[in-house]
């Protein structure tokens, strides 16, 4: 087991590790910010100026579309992060988002708000998947899952920070707010330097080397692990990256089809979209609601502000155990939370409809054990998991992918709370995202690779290794019948020579 302060204490390159994944992890507060603003935002706007939001469907709108500008963002960032870098695709969006929250806070109009609204979900959706890998590709393989949970932490310090600000501040000094906190993130960003593993990919070694060894990163992203390939019936070394890494053919159809890119997206894909069907989202733009129609006697911004506190602080936890207890368990323990805490919201829900009042603390009770259930697995791996599985050279194209499948179903999960809550009454929707939670779980047992403790090529091996098996195999068979073929000839010649 690892012991984390002398871990620290023998490796000061660690530290700079920590740093630059904390100062990364700035752009995931930025997102936590877009996510948690509207709650308090469109109170203070229906009250102080209310001509912004004329109707509940435009001040639904104002609510929801960042996740559609997201999703257009993260296509962008795919080309982006694979022409400039992972560095300088953050660097890309932060002006932007400043630029968001400064349209917003002028807001003089509903159209504004809107175009605000869109264009600071446009830079989430460039920053989410890039930050992720950013941190992934700078970090020790002993240390990533503690480093890597840092940007999940820090959406979730963001999303507490707008509801308590928003307490406080007017919606238009919040935006404010939320704009210096951007230029903050410019700053302390164009300080850092680029991710040697994506150097490297563009042939730029020494910069790379340089890069390497200033996160003391000199072995750990050279990617000199070696892939056991058959060539003429024998067993040699090959070097990943001649293999996976190929600037000729790493974005060729024959290539992004073969098993060592089609499987860890389509685990990142899965994982991603049993997040959104958790119904995570629908939870924190609608909380305040959902405690006010579910019966509860808990004033409702005193809840989101509390159910907020709660994911933080089970975000924080989750960092004594992703590097101890492993990926994998983690995931299967926080689906089955989840799904339990799901179906006793819908409980609480059918209970209130019954007309028994009698259980007002189960809505709160059931989305704190939701959130922590979400917060040590389902919150933080999938994102963690996107910078280890997927492989260096495919990694900037299958992760924008993936990010705008997640924020499109992001998107979608919001949008369709109501009319599941029509349809299917609001017990019957939570319902649901507790039988999708236990899909998620099956789907990890069987699925899910564990990656704890593995530097990014070993964990790509493990995508290549029915092929190697395959290969072995047919080596095997071409040894045994040679080997047949020699002891019929040696037979023929003594029977010749008999």
């Amino acid at each position: 087991m690892l012991d984390l302060p002398l871990f620290y204490a023998n490796n000061k390159g660690v530290i700079k590790q920590t740093i630059l994944s904390l100062c990364v992890s700035m752009s995931y507060f930025c997102i936590g910010l877009v996510r948690g603003y509207s709650s308090p935002a469109v109170p203070s706007m229906e009250e102080l100026n209310p001509e912004l939001l004329p109707n509940k469907i435009i001040a639904s709108w104002t609510s929801s579309i960042p996740p559609a500008g997201a999703f257009f963002g993260s296509l962008v960032a795919g080309p982006l992060m694979h022409f400039i870098g992972r560095k300088y695709t953050i660097l890309f969006a932060a002006p932007i988002w400043a630029l968001s929250w400064a349209v917003i806070a002028y807001g003089i109009s509903w159209q504004y708000l809107m175009a605000g609204r869109m264009l600071a979900g446009f830079c989430v959706g460039l920053t989410l998947p890039s930050a992720q890998i950013y941190v992934t590709e700078c970090t020790d393989p002993r240390i990533r899952g503690v480093i890597g949970s840092f940007p999940s932490i820090l959406m979730s310090t963001g999303v507490l920070t707008a509801y308590i600000l928003g307490t406080f501040f007017t919606w238009d000094n919040l935006a404010w707010t939320c704009c210096g906190v951007a230029v903050c993130l410019t700053i302390v960003v164009v300080t850092l330097p680029r991710s040697p593993v994506w150097l490297r990919s563009r042939n730029m070694h020494k910069e790379a080397d340089k890069a390497a060894e200033w996160l003391g990163l000199e072995s750990a992203n050279k990617n000199v692990t070696s892939l056991n390939v058959i060539e003429k019936g024998s067993v040699t070394e090959k070097p990943i990256q001649q293999i996976n890494k190929s600037n000729d053919n790493a974005h060729s159809w024959e290539t992004l089809m073969s098993r060592p890119v089609l499987m860890p997206l389509a685990i990142g894909l899965t994982l991603l979209a049993i997040q959104q069907l958790s119904g995570i989202d629908s939870i924190i733009f609608f909380t305040v609601e959902i405690f006010r129609s579910s019966g509860s006697s808990i004033d409702g911004n005193l809840a989101t502000i509390l159910v907020g506190t709660v994911q933080l602080v089970s975000n924080i936890a989750s960092l004594l155990f992703v590097d101890k207890s492993g990926r994998k368990p983690l995931l299967i323990v926080s689906g089955i939370v989840m799904s339990i805490s799901n179906a006793s919201m819908g409980v609480a829900y059918y209970l209130n409809q019954q007309g028994n009042h009698s259980f007002g603390f189960l809505p709160l009770v059931s989305l704190i054990v939701f959130m922590i259930g979400f917060s040590v697995g389902f919150g933080c791996i999938p994102f963690l998991l996107m910078g280890e599985i997927f492989p260096t050279a495919q990694r900037s194209t299958l992760s924008s992918i993936a990010g705008s499948m997640n924020l499109g179903m992001m998107f979608a999960v919001i949008k369709t709370f109501h009319p599941l809550e029509r349809v299917i009454t609001t017990a019957g929707t939570f319902w649901i995202y507790s039988a999708l939670c236990i899909v998620g779980v099956i789907f990890v047992v069987i699925f899910v690779p564990e990656t704890k403790g593995r530097d990014l090529d070993s964990i790509a091996e493990l995508f290549h290794k029915k092929e190697h098996v395959k290969s072995i195999n047919l080596a095997d068979a071409r040894r045994a019948s040679n080997k047949s073929e020699k002891e019929s000839q040696q037979k023929c010649d003594a029977i010749s020579r008999f």
